[in-house]
């Protein structure tokens, strides 16, 4: 009889263990694609590029992408430009190690989770932390944008690297009024001006873009590389400058 009721209370037991494992939520707050409760692998719901272009501001979003580049680390944060063959992301001070960030190379592929957010008209991911995801590297090529100057459809390249060629410079303007910080490059193409930035968090003092920005003179002629941001309007920021040498 003793006997019957061990085997009863295993048997008892087996079936509570196996009904809470089948009734498991599967919670994955870290979007790693493991359950946090029971540790078994689950399936995240990853977003493609279009779908994270048509989601609500403001809402909760998913997305797996390359990092292109990134600003410094701080505060146990980052700031990184990423894309996927599709477009591209602005993920603002996500959360992020200092051991972490060192592993942030050009090509590495994230998943990237937190709010779809806009302020002055960049779209960007906030309030975010990440996880490694292992692929092969990938690096976005430059989209030449310079004809799509002034068109209303260039923030459908927002966060893209791209390039605008032969801009003629305008203004140069530290922003304390001298080295150190970023600067502001006013350029123009026909009559239009356009504002760019040497965002120093970016390309620091010290960088050639830093160093090449502060030769510019009114007049001269450059092609630059950067990451399409945006501030109330197109704000590119810049990675690479080129200047048009005389021929005279």
């Amino acid at each position: 009889m003793k006997k019957f009721l061990v085997l009863l209370l295993i048997a008892c037991l087996a079936f509570v263990l196996a009904s809470c494992k089948q009734e498991c939520a599967h919670v994955d707050d870290n979007y790693d694609g493991v359950c946090d409760s029971c540790g078994e692998g689950v399936e995240v719901d990853v977003m493609t590029y279009a779908e994270y272009m048509a989601a609500e501001l403001d809402s909760h979003v998913v997305i797996e992408a390359y990092v292109q580049d990134h600003q410094s680390w701080w505060d146990n944060k980052i700031t990184v430009y990423l894309a996927d063959e599709d477009g591209a992301y602005f993920a603002y001070e996500m959360a992020c190690s200092e051991e972490d960030a060192a592993k942030l190379e050009k090509g590495t592929k994230i998943r990237v989770y937190g709010y779809k957010s806009e302020w002055k008209g960049e779209v960007e991911i906030t309030d975010c932390a990440f996880n490694f995801v292992e692929a092969e590297s990938y690096v976005a090529p430059a989209v030449d944008l310079t004809a799509k100057l002034g068109a209303t459809d260039l923030i459908n390249y927002q966060n893209q690297l791209a390039v605008f060629r032969a801009l003629e410079v305008v203004k140069v303007e530290y922003k304390n009024g001298e080295p150190g910080d970023d600067v502001y490059l006013t350029v123009k193409k026909g009559e239009t001006e356009y504002s760019f930035c040497v965002e120093v968090y970016l390309t620091g003092v010290g960088t050639d873009v830093y160093n090449t920005v502060g030769t510019l003179a009114v007049g001269d002629l450059v092609d630059i590389e950067a990451f399409l941001y945006w501030y109330d309007g197109p704000n590119p920021h810049i990675t690479s400058i080129g200047k048009y040498i005389s021929q005279e």
